[in-house]
Protein backbone atom coordinates (compact mmCIF):
# COMPACT_ATOMS: atom_id res chain seq x y z
CA UNK A 1 0.00 0.00 0.00
CA UNK A 2 2.83 2.40 0.83
CA UNK A 3 4.44 1.67 -2.52
CA UNK A 4 1.17 2.34 -4.35
CA UNK A 5 0.68 5.64 -2.52
CA UNK A 6 4.26 6.71 -3.21
CA UNK A 7 3.96 5.80 -6.87
CA UNK A 8 0.69 7.71 -7.24
CA UNK A 9 2.15 10.75 -5.48
CA UNK A 10 5.28 10.58 -7.61
CA UNK A 11 3.18 10.40 -10.74
CA UNK A 12 1.17 13.43 -9.71
CA UNK A 13 4.28 15.43 -8.90
CA UNK A 14 5.91 14.42 -12.16
CA UNK A 15 2.86 15.63 -14.05
CA UNK A 16 3.38 18.99 -12.34
CA UNK A 17 7.05 19.01 -13.32
CA UNK A 18 8.18 18.62 -9.69
CA UNK A 19 9.89 15.25 -9.89
CA UNK A 20 12.90 14.38 -12.00
CA UNK A 21 13.15 17.72 -13.78
CA UNK A 22 13.46 17.89 -17.55
CA UNK A 23 14.02 14.65 -19.38
CA UNK A 24 17.69 13.97 -19.90
CA UNK A 25 19.36 15.28 -23.03
CA UNK A 26 22.26 12.84 -22.51
CA UNK A 27 22.82 10.60 -25.50
CA UNK A 28 22.72 7.43 -23.40
CA UNK A 29 19.79 8.23 -21.08
CA UNK A 30 16.04 8.58 -21.73
CA UNK A 31 12.85 8.70 -19.69
CA UNK A 32 9.85 6.76 -20.95
CA UNK A 33 6.30 6.97 -19.60
CA UNK A 34 4.06 3.91 -19.38
CA UNK A 35 0.73 3.05 -17.77
CA UNK A 36 1.27 1.00 -14.62
CA UNK A 37 0.59 -2.69 -15.09
CA UNK A 38 1.65 -5.33 -17.61
CA UNK A 39 2.61 -2.80 -20.28
CA UNK A 40 5.26 -1.53 -17.89
CA UNK A 41 6.48 -5.10 -17.39
CA UNK A 42 6.85 -5.41 -21.16
CA UNK A 43 8.81 -2.16 -21.30
CA UNK A 44 11.13 -3.50 -18.59
CA UNK A 45 12.26 -6.18 -21.06
CA UNK A 46 12.94 -3.55 -23.72
CA UNK A 47 14.83 -1.51 -21.11
CA UNK A 48 17.19 -4.41 -20.43
CA UNK A 49 17.73 -5.09 -24.13
CA UNK A 50 18.50 -1.41 -24.73
CA UNK A 51 21.05 -1.50 -21.91
CA UNK A 52 22.70 -4.72 -23.06
CA UNK A 53 22.74 -3.91 -26.78
CA UNK A 54 23.34 -0.16 -26.81
CA UNK A 55 24.42 0.86 -23.31
CA UNK A 56 21.24 2.96 -23.16
CA UNK A 57 19.84 3.75 -19.72
CA UNK A 58 16.05 3.80 -19.85
CA UNK A 59 14.18 5.19 -16.86
CA UNK A 60 10.55 4.06 -16.82
CA UNK A 61 8.03 6.43 -15.24
CA UNK A 62 4.68 4.83 -14.41
CA UNK A 63 1.34 6.62 -14.65
CA UNK A 64 -2.16 5.59 -13.65
CA UNK A 65 -4.21 7.49 -16.23
CA UNK A 66 -4.26 8.23 -19.96
CA UNK A 67 -3.89 12.03 -19.83
CA UNK A 68 -0.82 12.78 -17.69
CA UNK A 69 1.75 10.86 -19.79
CA UNK A 70 1.11 13.17 -22.74
CA UNK A 71 1.26 16.27 -20.56
CA UNK A 72 4.59 15.07 -19.15
CA UNK A 73 5.93 14.42 -22.64
CA UNK A 74 4.83 17.83 -23.86
CA UNK A 75 6.44 19.69 -20.93
CA UNK A 76 9.75 17.84 -21.32
CA UNK A 77 9.50 15.62 -18.23
CA UNK A 78 9.66 12.59 -20.54
CA UNK A 79 11.55 11.78 -23.72
CA UNK A 80 8.86 9.36 -24.92
CA UNK A 81 5.77 7.51 -23.81
CA UNK A 82 4.38 4.13 -24.82
CA UNK A 83 0.72 3.59 -24.00
CA UNK A 84 -1.59 5.12 -26.62
CA UNK A 85 -2.85 4.33 -30.10
CA UNK A 86 -2.85 6.77 -33.00
CA UNK A 87 -6.53 7.86 -32.88
CA UNK A 88 -6.11 8.81 -29.22
CA UNK A 89 -2.84 10.63 -29.88
CA UNK A 90 -4.40 12.58 -32.75
CA UNK A 91 -7.33 13.63 -30.57
CA UNK A 92 -4.96 14.89 -27.87
CA UNK A 93 -2.85 16.74 -30.44
CA UNK A 94 -5.95 18.41 -31.84
CA UNK A 95 -7.53 19.23 -28.49
CA UNK A 96 -4.41 20.32 -26.59
CA UNK A 97 -2.08 21.54 -29.30
CA UNK A 98 0.68 19.03 -28.62
CA UNK A 99 3.42 18.68 -31.23
CA UNK A 100 4.05 14.92 -31.21
CA UNK A 101 5.44 12.36 -33.61
CA UNK A 102 5.33 8.57 -33.86
CA UNK A 103 8.71 6.94 -33.25
CA UNK A 104 7.54 3.34 -33.48
CA UNK A 105 4.71 0.89 -33.03
CA UNK A 106 4.21 -1.57 -30.18
CA UNK A 107 1.17 -3.85 -29.80
CA UNK A 108 -2.52 -3.96 -30.52
CA UNK A 109 -4.31 -4.57 -27.22
CA UNK A 110 -7.81 -5.55 -28.38
CA UNK A 111 -10.73 -4.07 -26.50
CA UNK A 112 -13.39 -6.46 -25.25
CA UNK A 113 -16.84 -6.29 -23.69
CA UNK A 114 -17.10 -8.14 -20.38
CA UNK A 115 -19.94 -9.13 -18.09
CA UNK A 116 -20.26 -10.73 -14.67
CA UNK A 117 -23.94 -11.39 -15.28
CA UNK A 118 -24.07 -12.99 -18.72
CA UNK A 119 -22.02 -15.63 -20.48
CA UNK A 120 -22.73 -14.65 -24.07
CA UNK A 121 -23.78 -11.61 -26.05
CA UNK A 122 -27.03 -13.40 -26.92
CA UNK A 123 -28.01 -13.32 -23.22
CA UNK A 124 -27.61 -9.55 -22.96
CA UNK A 125 -31.15 -8.21 -22.34
CA UNK A 126 -32.92 -5.26 -23.92
CA UNK A 127 -32.39 -2.15 -21.83
CA UNK A 128 -29.01 -3.39 -20.57
CA UNK A 129 -26.66 -0.87 -18.96
CA UNK A 130 -23.35 -0.75 -20.80
CA UNK A 131 -20.23 1.03 -19.53
CA UNK A 132 -17.96 2.71 -22.07
CA UNK A 133 -14.48 4.25 -21.69
CA UNK A 134 -14.95 8.02 -21.67
CA UNK A 135 -11.78 9.05 -23.51
CA UNK A 136 -12.37 10.39 -27.03
CA UNK A 137 -11.19 7.50 -29.18
CA UNK A 138 -11.79 4.41 -27.05
CA UNK A 139 -15.45 5.30 -26.60
CA UNK A 140 -15.83 5.43 -30.37
CA UNK A 141 -13.85 2.22 -30.62
CA UNK A 142 -16.38 0.44 -28.39
CA UNK A 143 -19.40 1.86 -30.23
CA UNK A 144 -17.94 0.93 -33.62
CA UNK A 145 -17.48 -2.63 -32.36
CA UNK A 146 -21.13 -2.70 -31.27
CA UNK A 147 -22.14 -1.33 -34.67
CA UNK A 148 -20.08 -3.98 -36.45
CA UNK A 149 -21.72 -6.69 -34.33
CA UNK A 150 -25.21 -5.44 -35.22
CA UNK A 151 -26.09 -4.29 -31.71
CA UNK A 152 -26.78 -0.68 -32.74
CA UNK A 153 -26.37 1.61 -35.73
CA UNK A 154 -24.12 4.66 -35.81
CA UNK A 155 -24.66 7.69 -37.99
CA UNK A 156 -21.09 7.30 -39.23
CA UNK A 157 -19.33 4.04 -38.32
CA UNK A 158 -16.04 5.50 -39.59
CA UNK A 159 -16.13 8.24 -36.94
CA UNK A 160 -13.44 7.10 -34.51
CA UNK A 161 -14.65 9.57 -31.89
CA UNK A 162 -18.31 8.58 -31.86
CA UNK A 163 -20.23 8.99 -28.62
CA UNK A 164 -23.75 7.84 -27.66
CA UNK A 165 -25.21 10.98 -29.27
CA UNK A 166 -23.95 9.63 -32.60
CA UNK A 167 -26.11 6.51 -32.36
CA UNK A 168 -28.69 6.53 -35.16
CA UNK A 169 -30.65 3.49 -33.98
CA UNK A 170 -30.66 1.77 -30.61
CA UNK A 171 -33.38 -0.85 -31.13
CA UNK A 172 -32.62 -2.65 -27.88
CA UNK A 173 -32.77 0.48 -25.74
CA UNK A 174 -29.30 0.05 -24.26
CA UNK A 175 -28.32 2.60 -21.62
CA UNK A 176 -24.75 3.86 -21.61
CA UNK A 177 -22.49 5.01 -18.78
CA UNK A 178 -19.29 6.84 -19.70
CA UNK A 179 -16.51 5.91 -17.24
CA UNK A 180 -12.78 6.61 -17.00
CA UNK A 181 -11.01 3.65 -18.61
CA UNK A 182 -9.01 2.70 -15.52
CA UNK A 183 -12.20 2.49 -13.43
CA UNK A 184 -14.11 0.16 -15.74
CA UNK A 185 -13.08 -3.12 -14.04
CA UNK A 186 -14.36 -1.70 -10.74
CA UNK A 187 -17.78 -0.81 -12.11
CA UNK A 188 -18.21 -4.13 -13.92
CA UNK A 189 -20.35 -5.64 -11.10
CA UNK A 190 -22.72 -2.67 -11.30
CA UNK A 191 -23.48 -2.83 -15.04
CA UNK A 192 -24.61 -5.49 -17.46
CA UNK A 193 -21.58 -5.15 -19.73
CA UNK A 194 -18.44 -3.00 -19.85
CA UNK A 195 -15.91 -2.35 -22.59
CA UNK A 196 -12.45 -2.64 -21.05
CA UNK A 197 -9.08 -2.14 -22.71
CA UNK A 198 -6.79 -5.11 -22.28
CA UNK A 199 -4.35 -2.80 -20.49
CA UNK A 200 -6.80 -2.72 -17.57
CA UNK A 201 -8.65 -5.99 -18.17
CA UNK A 202 -5.66 -8.29 -17.72
CA UNK A 203 -4.56 -6.90 -14.31
CA UNK A 204 -8.19 -7.29 -13.16
CA UNK A 205 -8.10 -10.99 -13.99
CA UNK A 206 -10.13 -10.68 -17.18
CA UNK A 207 -9.17 -12.64 -20.28
CA UNK A 208 -10.12 -11.84 -23.85
CA UNK A 209 -11.33 -15.43 -24.03
CA UNK A 210 -14.08 -14.38 -21.59
CA UNK A 211 -15.18 -11.29 -23.54
CA UNK A 212 -18.70 -11.38 -24.96
CA UNK A 213 -17.43 -9.51 -28.03
CA UNK A 214 -13.92 -8.37 -28.89
CA UNK A 215 -11.76 -6.87 -31.59
CA UNK A 216 -9.77 -9.13 -33.85
CA UNK A 217 -6.11 -8.80 -34.89
CA UNK A 218 -7.17 -6.56 -37.79
CA UNK A 219 -7.81 -3.70 -35.35
CA UNK A 220 -6.29 -0.38 -36.45
CA UNK A 221 -5.63 0.60 -32.85
CA UNK A 222 -1.92 -0.15 -32.66
CA UNK A 223 -0.19 1.34 -29.63
CA UNK A 224 2.76 3.63 -30.24
CA UNK A 225 6.03 4.96 -28.90
CA UNK A 226 5.38 8.71 -29.05
CA UNK A 227 7.91 11.55 -28.82
CA UNK A 228 7.97 15.29 -29.32
CA UNK A 229 8.13 16.19 -33.00
CA UNK A 230 11.73 16.12 -34.19
CA UNK A 231 12.88 13.63 -31.59
CA UNK A 232 11.84 10.58 -33.61
CA UNK A 233 15.27 10.61 -35.29
CA UNK A 234 17.24 10.81 -32.05
CA UNK A 235 19.66 7.92 -31.79
CA UNK A 236 18.50 6.98 -28.29
CA UNK A 237 14.86 6.91 -29.40
CA UNK A 238 15.68 4.72 -32.38
CA UNK A 239 17.60 2.38 -30.08
CA UNK A 240 14.61 2.16 -27.73
CA UNK A 241 12.30 1.32 -30.64
CA UNK A 242 14.69 -1.35 -31.87
CA UNK A 243 14.95 -2.85 -28.39
CA UNK A 244 11.18 -2.87 -28.05
CA UNK A 245 10.50 -4.44 -31.43
CA UNK A 246 12.32 -7.65 -30.51
CA UNK A 247 11.46 -11.27 -29.89
CA UNK A 248 12.04 -11.19 -26.10
CA UNK A 249 9.49 -8.37 -25.85
CA UNK A 250 7.01 -10.38 -27.93
CA UNK A 251 7.59 -13.38 -25.66
CA UNK A 252 6.99 -11.29 -22.52
CA UNK A 253 3.79 -9.83 -23.95
CA UNK A 254 2.56 -13.32 -24.82
CA UNK A 255 3.33 -14.49 -21.27
CA UNK A 256 1.47 -11.58 -19.70
CA UNK A 257 -1.44 -11.10 -22.10
CA UNK A 258 -1.86 -14.70 -23.29
CA UNK A 259 -2.74 -13.80 -26.86
CA UNK A 260 -4.18 -10.41 -25.96
CA UNK A 261 -1.24 -8.47 -27.40
CA UNK A 262 -0.60 -8.58 -31.14
CA UNK A 263 2.73 -7.15 -32.44
CA UNK A 264 1.90 -4.05 -34.47
CA UNK A 265 5.17 -3.64 -36.33
CA UNK A 266 5.14 -6.85 -38.36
Amino acid sequence: MKHAIAKTLGTALLGLGLVGGPASAAADQIKVGTVAGPETDVMQVAKQIAKDKYGLDVEIIEFTDYVTPNAALADGSLDANAYQHEPYMKSMVRDRGYDFAIAGRTFVYPIGAYSEKYDSIEELPDGATIALPNDPSNEGRALILMHNKGLLELNDPSNLEATPIDIAENPRDFEFREIEAAQLPRVLPDVDMAFINNTFAQPAGLSLDDALIKEGPESPYVNLIVVRAGDQDRKAIQQLVDAYQSQPVIDKAEELFKGGAVPGWK
